[in-house]
């Protein structure tokens, strides 16, 4: 990403994508398979998610991190993901590679998340293999697992932005709302199936056995899943390749991607070909000739340039990214401590207690439950995903966003309230109908923003542009949102915790703090009609 230092190296680009010379276009329809195709990277995404949730505290444990270090694991991922992630949005807005703005983003992410899963699983492996001396052993391998974790986190967060930024480009108004719909539903399944994994034995089983320990067991699974799913994502709906408005005419920039249909409208996005029925090009390519690069297209970005098109972002996009700050603070906060708070506060047990005493084996007892609550939430985010589709249509997105908040809100409370089994299983559901919520309602209102500020440029051409803001930089203002949650919820609940001596005060809290943001997304959230 580079400055512009002048009007002798200031380029304009246009997308095939968005902001094309020739008018008002709209995207093809996209099948379901090619949406589910497309949504193959999210189930990928969260299946190596519940992985680790499951095994990096253990793996942290067996390898001997001090517990001063702990927080920095937990907060120096989130810390890079909100500095960085509008740069590389923006960044993404401006890629000129053949193969599209977002799939090379995507990939570099994903190679990392499998990078990291191989360090902080089969990290130690590797160490104790290679190093004899225990000192050197000891330091090799916190140092590998503590890189390892980061990097997944990092890069696992990351790559939300640039898939959500890859279905806007590619997808007509109704197929992102779809699309969002199965991202959302896989986002459940890919969970679920990840968590069941995690819960079996692979020690006495002939798979782990055979490859040595139930860290890798789960890497294999992982590393499979996160491939497959990935390769099926990429695949899924090819992009058109960013082209230099300054250079080349819409005639000489990828013949595939700049054809006219009949009715004169132009496909943009993907690299599909058209057939034109014989539509005249000339007259679109000499109207580009004869005028200068509009306010629409997208210049190469500054850093200074990009931190003023976050600042002056319309109160609308900041408004929606307050709501879903307050809303992931809610989430995490709950999700982070849950199977500590199961087997603490449910079960009654000690995690500091001896390891061979009745009391740490309740505990131990009541994290497996946890981690089946957590299961029951995914399960239910998908299933909730489903009927959304339904629901909008009759108490639209405003409805939907607060029914998730106040939902999770209540069920948080419940459960902090009267701690037991089996309605804390129950209300489990509630976790997954805010899961379901924070993956699908917000995106959907920045594509309806998006649609907004699209029909305002064709209706008043020479208004003011989106002040060098692409949907690139929108999803990852969004979505770093997630990282700023998770630097709040790391360095505030612990505190606390330690204040309050009990484990209970996060639930309390979790619901507080989404019942807050119930008055928020009713009060400041913008809908368009």
């Amino acid at each position: 990403m580079s400055g512009s230092n002048g009007p002798t190296d200031t380029h304009t680009y246009q997308s095939l994508a968005e902001d094309c010379p020739f008018g008002s276009v709209e995207q093809p329809k996209r099948s379901t398979g090619r949406l589910v195709m497309h949504s193959m990277a999210m189930f990928g995404r969260e299946f190596c998610y519940a992985v680790e949730a499951a095994y990096v505290t253990p793996v942290l444990l067996s390898v001997g991190l001090p517990k001063s270090l702990y927080s920095m694991v937990w907060l120096l991922s989130p810390i890079l993901g909100f500095l960085l992630q509008p740069v590389v949005g923006s960044a993404s807005d401006h890629c000129r590679a053949r193969w599209g703005r977002r799939r090379p983003y995507i990939l570099t992410l994903a190679i990392m998340m499998l990078l990291g899963m191989a360090l902080y699983l089969n990290g130690d492996a590797v160490v104790s293999a290679l190093v004899a001396n225990p000192r050197q052993k000891l330091i090799w391998a916190i140092s590998i697992t503590m890189v390892g974790v980061v990097l997944f986190d990092f890069s696992a967060d990351f790559i939300d932005g640039p898939i959500k930024a890859y279905l806007f480009d590619v997808c007509s108004h109704q197929d992102k709302e779809k699309g969002l719909h199965y991202h959302a539903l896989f986002t459940g399944f890919g969970g679920a199936l990840g968590y069941i994994l995690g819960a079996i034995d692979w020690v006495h089983l002939d798979l782990g056995r055979l490859l040595g320990t139930e860290f890798q067991v789960m890497f294999f699974f992982s590393a499979l899943v996160l491939i497959l799913c990935f390769i099926t994502h990429l695949c899924s709906i090819p992009e058109a390749p960013l082209r230099d408005g300054a250079t080349d005419p819409p005639s000489q920039q990828d013949p595939q991607g700049s054809s006219l249909s009949a009715n004169g409208t132009h496909e943009y996005g993907s690299i599909e070909k058209v057939k034109n029925g014989g539509a005249d090009t000339e007259q679109p390519v000499q109207e580009w000739k004869n005028k200068k690069p509009s306010g629409q297209s997208q210049r190469t970005m500054s850093m200074k340039s990009l931190l003023r098109a976050l600042v002056n972002m319309p109160s609308h996009y900041r408004c929606l990214c307050v709501s879903h700050l307050i809303g992931w603070t809610a989430f995490l906060s709950n999700m982070l401590f849950f199977t500590d708070f199961m087997g603490q506060i449910v079960y009654h047990g000690d995690p500091y207690g001896a390891h061979n005493s009745t009391e740490f084996l309740i505990y131990e007892r009541g994290v497996e439950v946890g981690c089946w609550g957590l299961c029951i939430n995914s399960v239910f985010s998908s299933v909730y995903s489903y009927f959304q589709k339904a629901m909008v249509s009759y108490i639209g997105l405003k409805g939907l966003y607060f029914m998730g908040y106040l939902l999770f809100g209540l069920g948080t409370g419940f459960i902090g309230l009267f701690p037991n089994v089996y309605s804390t299983l129950v209300l489990c559901s509630m976790f997954g109908v805010m899961s379901s919520t924070l993956y699908t309602v917000p995106f959907n209102l920045i594509a309806e923003y998006h649609r907004e500020e699209e029909k305002e440029g064709q209706e008043a051409p020479g208004g003011p542009d989106n002040q060098g803001r692409g949907k690139g930089v929108d999803c990852a203002a969004l979505t770093c949102m997630v990282q700023l949650a998770q630097i709040l919820v790391g360095g505030g609940l612990g505190f606390l915790v330690n204040m309050a001596g009990s484990v209970v005060v996060v639930v309390i809290t979790a619901s507080a703090v989404a019942l807050i943001g119930c008055c928020f997304v009713a009060l400041f959230v913008r809908y368009v009609d």
